[in-house]
């Protein structure tokens, strides 16, 4: 007979925690979970899910467009934001109950409260106390907005998915992937936006060529970019916002948006009491196997501020589930993570950047190839496809595959497939095309260009 109440609890029920605990309590483990929000996390309510459903809708207005080059004659009926919320949050609460199924039916208990470690082995739950084995803090992240004068006007990624009315005209503060996709969404359902990041162009990390084509292909569809520029300061008069800039010029709009960054959301749980190593930004510091200083406490997912990936949690979750309670390993191994921006058009990428690979790699080729997709021929769009091939000379391996286009997430996680499995340059070069289709310029590019 344990000592303890459970073998696992697990503190918060975003993707990551949902996953160890189904894991657990199906290898056997008599596992609780603790949220005090909403069931499925960031994800599920204020990322992943409803930011692709507010792409689609977004997209919309393109195609419509493109559509006259091919003999359709669309009339664009008004939009209805407000039915598309509404619709969002539908199908939200829908997924909020497969998540607490899910758990429910792997035998897992859940409690609706705030939890707070009170020691190595108790987790107390609005006021209520259990002892377990075993801690797992998987709470993710939080946005934040920096310390500017009028900061209580900005909204963030979290006030967006449940605005009353479409803001005709919205300043997005950051360069990250959260501020280059709402600029798209932003801009595809009407609104007159404004992208504003301090450094030279967006999307830092990302492959050089990759963010710069897209910010190329956001300017062409009229997202106003302000590179090299902050915020100063932010007021309101009246219904209107002023943002002033680091320049000495204002935009007026309608809404200002911050997406420059998030945190771990580490505070006040009783972390620090239970003497847990808080690193950068109140991350988690955890070792290879998700273990904390602390013995008995571990942390997946974006508390610990690594590979902020909702696919990456659920692979950490599903690793440290059969880690503590099967004889199996299955490690997580983090070379060669896909990844996009839902951007428009998107942004694909696996793999090392060219500067990183030259870095590790030393002599590397590069092929890249930019074009205008077949259905472009009849429509009309202006629009571009880049891709983009890094090899190391010494093994031939492609190393690095980035991709900016319609669907380039949906290409890029077939090629991740190759490069996970050490294909080369010539494995490429063998393998036929799909024709025609954007993607079989990826086995078709033979010029390299250096």
């Amino acid at each position: 007979m344990s000592k303890y109440n459970y073998d696992l609890f697990v503190v918060g029920a975003g993707s990551g925690g949902v996953r160890a605990a189904r894991m657990s309590a199906g290898l056997g483990a008599r596992v609780a979970v603790a949220e005090d929000r909403y069931m499925g996390g960031t994800c599920v309510n204020v990322g992943c899910i409803p930011k692709k459903l507010l792409l689609y809708a977004s997209q919309f207005q393109d195609e419509f467009k493109d559509a006259t080059g091919f003999g359709w004659t669309v009339k664009s009926e008004a939009f209805d934001w407000s039915k598309l919320i509404t619709n969002k949050n539908r199908e939200i609460k829908r997924l909020n109950s497969v998540y607490e199924n899910l758990l429910e039916s792997a035998g897992a208990h859940i409690y609706n409260g705030r939890a707070e470690l009170t020691g190595p082995h108790t987790v107390s739950v609005d006021g209520k106390n259990f002892s377990t084995e075993r801690i797992l803090v998987a709470v993710g992240g939080w946005p934040h907005i920096p310390d500017v004068p009028g900061r209580e006007y900005a909204i963030t990624s979290n006030e967006a998915f449940f605005l009353n009315q479409l803001p005709k005209r919205v300043v997005l503060v950051g360069g990250g992937y959260i501020a280059v996709e709402f600029a798209g969404i932003f801009n595809g359902l009407g609104s007159n936006v404004t992208q504003i990041y301090r450094g030279p162009v967006f999307l830092r990390g990302f492959d050089d060529d990759a963010r710069s084509f897209l910010a190329q292909e956001m300017l062409k569809k009229g997202v106003d970019l302000r590179f090299n520029m902050d915020v100063s300061a932010i007021t309101k008069s009246s219904e209107e916002l002023t943002v002033a800039l680091s320049d000495g010029t204002s935009i007026n709009c309608d809404a200002v948006m911050y997406a420059t960054g998030r945190k771990p959301l580490t505070a006040n749980l009783g972390l620090e009491a239970c003497g847990v190593t808080l690193g950068k930004n109140g991350a988690i510091v955890v070792n290879d196997r998700y273990q904390t200083n602390i013995e008995s406490i571990y942390a997946i997912g974006d508390v610990t501020d690594r590979i902020n990936l909702t696919p990456v949690a659920l692979a950490e979750g599903m690793s440290l589930a059969w880690d503590l309670f099967s004889a199996d390993e299955k490690i997580v191994d983090y070379e060669y993570v896909p990844a996009a921006v839902f951007s428009q058009p998107n942004l694909g990428t696996v793999g090392y950047t060219e500067t990183r690979a030259r870095e590790k790699f030393g002599s590397v080729t590069i092929y890249k190839s930019t074009f205008t997709a077949l259905k472009h021929t009849l429509s009309g769009n202006d629009e571009k496809t880049l891709m983009k091939l890094i090899v190391d000379d010494a093994s031939d391996r492609v190393v690095g595959v980035h991709m900016v286009g319609p669907d380039a997430g949906e290409t890029i996680q077939g090629v991740a497939i190759a490069l996970k499995s050490g294909a080369t340059k010539s494995n490429f070069d063998r393998t036929i095309g799909i024709h025609p289709t954007a993607a079989e310029e990826l086995v078709t590019m033979r010029d390299p260009v250096t």
